[in-house]
């Protein structure tokens, strides 16, 4: 089995692919519902749309193939878009997204003087000790391109925040699933360390 980068024309599949060839990773990129729970490790990317990419899913079963694989606890990483529906619902269009982490994503209300998409480079503060960070340090910089934000509906499923005229969750984390609001293949060796921590993480798992 491989690492399964989902395909559901969400963009952003190039720097993907290119963080993981850099990392020595045996991966594929599959828009086939087997492959998908199948899979070692999926990464779930995204960039534009989330409702429309709420459509694309579920017109190739993927959504029906991210649900059977999160309930077989088969690790997730979810990136930007990934990050925002994998939750219950986002405002964008008041699309139903995958239900995979009760919570919505929720659009920006910022003040004037801050643009919304929110695009650049921005300190992220982490869970003291979550394993997804390790080897990275407190108040680090990812690279983040969003107008929609992740505010999941237990507190206890955040293990990362951001501020952005408003303090927002950053990453969100249950069972086997960890999703991020930035960029980690767009944040150099500190996004990469990210990538490999999920990875080694995901493989030194037992399926319940």
């Amino acid at each position: 089995m491989k690492t399964v980068v989902v395909d559901y024309d969400a963009g952003n599949l190039r720097s993907v692919e290119t963080a993981l060839r850099h990392l020595n990773e045996d991966y594929v990129i599959s828009a086939d519902p087997a492959a998908v729970v199948a899979s070692e490790c999926i990464v779930f990317p995204g960039v534009g749309d989330g409702a429309h990419a709420m459509e694309v899913l579920r017109s190739r079963g993927l959504d029906r193939a991210m649900q059977e694989a999160f309930a077989a606890n088969i690790p997730i990483l979810g990136i930007c878009v990934g990050c925002q529906v994998v939750l219950d619902r986002t405002e964008e269009r008041d699309a139903a997204c995958l239900g995979l982490v009760p919570g919505t994503a929720m659009r920006f209300t910022v003040e004037p003087k801050l643009k919304v998409p929110h695009m650049g480079w921005n300190q992220v503060e982490y869970r003291p000790g979550h394993w997804l960070f390790s080897g990275i340090g407190q108040g680090e910089s990812f690279y983040f391109v969003h107008s929609y934000y992740p505010d999941p509906a237990v507190q206890d499923d955040a293990i990362a925040w951001t501020e952005y005229g408003i303090r927002f969750v950053a990453a969100v984390e249950r069972g086997s699933l960890v999703a991020v609001q930035f960029h980690p293949e767009k944040s150099g060796e500190i996004g990469l360390g990210l990538l490999r921590n999920f990875l080694d993480h995901g493989r030194s798992q037992e399926r319940s």
